[in-house]
C-alpha cells in the first residue's frame, strides 16, 4: 500500500492497521474521512470501542480545524 494522507493521519492516532481498510472503503482523503460515522466504522472493520472513540474524536478535531480556517483568508496584493 502506498503512503497517503489517511495513512499518516491514522498513524498519528496509532491506528495505522486500519489504513488499508479505510482506502478500500473509499476513505482515501481527509475530506471524505470527516463524514465517517458508526456505520462506516462497521464497514471498515473498526470494532474496538476505544479505537472507534479515537477516530470519532479525531474526526471532530478535523471538522473544528475547518471551522476555524473558514474565517481566515489572505490576499496576494501588496498593501497600499
Amino acid at each position: 500500500m502506498c503512503t497517503n494522507i489517511v495513512y499518516e493521519w491514522l498513524k498519528t492516532l496509532q491506528l495505522a492497521q486500519y489504513a488499508e481498510s479505510f482506502v478500500d472503503n473509499g476513505y482515501d482523503d481527509l475530506e471524505v474521512c470527516k463524514q465517517i460515522g458508526d456505520p462506516d466504522l462497521d464497514a471498515i472493520g473498526v470494532a474496538v470501542p476505544h479505537h472507534r472513540r479515537r477516530i470519532h474524536e479525531a474526526v471532530r478535531r478535523l471538522k473544528e480545524a475547518d471551522e476555524r480556517a473558514a474565517g481566515l483568508y489572505f490576499t496576494l496584493e501588496p498593501p497600499p
